[in-house]
């Protein structure tokens, strides 16, 4: 080095002397790349990519879209790893395998074994989904390679989706592919007929959708008691639409539609959602509680898809309570809510049943347009008579020796359906302390007497939560109805009142 020569200057020369040589180099082709050239038939670098992204529940469907894809006449491929050091870490891509000495990537990358992730669907079974594996496809002999990426944490907000990037010598191939799989995803959509709920989870850096499948019990009309007419009106509306669609369609009568059902809790609104499920074989339900209000607009996005569908929003006055109520903040998911029942087309089999407990500070638009609750059904306390049908049912399996039912049933005046359920639950419990021999358990007065008593014993609200609403409870009744069948509004907020 010259004495004039600073290490500035000296570390510059360097460097151009080291990329001289690295450019004069030839580079070498690493393994995997000769692969795919040799499947493409050509120079992969002049070939163009094309991506979709999926949300992480959409695995699954993405997966079971590709075997159906690759079980077609003439259609077949090969399904190969990669092994390569942190490679969820890099984000790789095509475009990366390619890149012959200009990525870092593609002379460490070889063929290895391909990750499955399982996805746990409805009942036991369980599907495994690739979760990083190169798809080498030729279709009719015409070759394109599809890389399958699943969600990948590690990435931030930008790896949290699955995706599917497609090369091929035509970009026409590659889109018609891509159109292909996402037809079949619907075709083959996992979540079709099932009871499904939406929910949110953190994953890394972001909330995701989670989607759990649910196994509601067979409950049959017997199950269900309500006063004479309720359930041929719920039945009209929800089951006999779907039953004439298309004579309805024909006629030019929208099929989409919305059922409110409200009363005091426990008075069988659930049970009544349960029985609807079970008698609308194949149907999609999507139900939504909770968390899941907040995914209103994903929700029925996904009823769209899945059409015919159910969607089951519960105690739908937590994001729907009146506009301008005193005190009370207007909820962002009640218009996500409107707009949603809003958009779907009239020839759209989507039903929404709402349920509340408290009908008195709903929205009043939810009733006011067509197309939203176009039926509102009351579900009141049961009479003498219902009680005692009550009793029979839930009395079923046991043997049921009591002198004087007329008792228990001025008794139980102002109970829910759920409280004679809980009651000759505890009152089974206290006939089996007894021990009253093999077989059914044996219930008598007595055993009834203890469990209202026992229940009596958290004072007004033990009885209240479970389903008793002595005289007095209930509050003033509502006023006059709505075409409808919901409470008439006020001007100003609240709701008529009689007296």
């Amino acid at each position: 080095m010259d004495e004039k020569t600073t290490p500035q200057e000296f570390g510059l020369l360097f460097k151009r002397f080291l990329d001289d040589i690295v450019n004069r180099a030839e580079v070498p082709e690493g393994p995997l790349l000769k692969r795919l050239r040799e499947h493409l038939g050509g120079e992969p670098m002049r070939m163009p990519v094309i991506s979709e992204e999926f949300e992480r529940f959409q695995q699954p469907n993405l997966q079971v879209a590709m075997e159906a894809y690759l079980e077609m006449p003439r259609h077949t491929a090969e399904l190969i790893g990669l092994a390569a050091e942190n490679k969820r870490q890099w984000g790789l891509g095509l475009s990366d395998f390619v890149n012959r000495g200009t990525s870092p990537y593609s002379l460490r990358l070889a063929e290895g074994p391909v990750d499955w992730v399982n996805f746990h669907l409805d009942g036991e079974r369980v599907l495994p989904v690739v979760q990083f594996g190169l798809y080498l496809v030729k279709v009719d002999g015409a070759p394109l390679i599809a890389f399958v990426t699943g969600p990948n944490e590690m990435m931030g907000p930008r790896g949290a989706r699955a995706r599917i990037e497609v090369m091929a010598p035509e970009r026409a191939t590659a889109q018609r592919f891509l159109a292909e799989i996402t037809n079949l995803m619907g075709e083959r959509n996992v979540y079709r007929g099932k009871i499904v709920s939406l929910g949110p989870q953190q994953f890394g850096f972001g909330p995701q959708t989670i989607i759990t499948f649910h196994h509601l019990p067979t409950v049959t009309r017997d199950d269900v008691v309500l006063p004479e007419g309720v359930l041929d009106r719920i039945d009209r509306h929800a089951i006999a639409f779907t039953e004439h669609a298309e004579r309805l369609k024909a006629a030019g009568r929208p099929i989409k539609r919305g059922l409110l059902l409200y009363g005091s809790p426990g008075t069988g609104k659930t049970l009544t959602v349960m029985y609807l499920t079970g008698r609308m074989k194949g149907r999609t339900t999507l139900l939504t509680t909770g968390r899941g209000l907040g995914m209103i607009s994903a929700v029925a996005q996904m009823a769209r898809i899945l059409a015919p569908s159910t969607v089951v929003v519960e105690d739908v006055d937590l994001i729907a309570q009146e506009r301008g109520m005193p005190g009370m903040q207007t909820q962002p998911y009640l218009f996500e809510l409107l707009n949603e029942m809003d958009g779907l087309r009239d020839d759209v089999d989507v039903l929404f049943v709402l349920t509340t407990n408290r009908p008195d500070i709903l929205e009043p638009a939810l009733a006011a347009r067509p197309g939203r609750v176009d039926l509102a059904v009351p579900l009141p306390l049961p009479d003498a008579d219902a009680r005692r049908r009550l009793f029979a049912l839930y009395a079923r399996g046991l043997r049921l020796e009591v002198d004087n039912l007329d008792r228990f049933i001025a008794r139980t005046e102002g109970a829910s359906p759920a409280y004679i359920k809980e009651l000759l639950r505890n009152a089974t419990v206290f006939g089996a302390i007894d021990g009253n021999g093999a077989g059914a358990v044996r219930v008598t007065d007595k055993h009834i007497d203890q469990a209202m008593d026992e229940l009596a014993e958290g004072g007004r609200l033990a009885e209240r939560i479970a389903g008793f609403a002595r005289p007095g409870d209930e509050g003033p009744p509502p006023g006059p109805m709505g075409p409808s069948g919901f409470p008439v509004p006020m001007r100003g907020g609240g709701t008529w009142r009689a007296g």
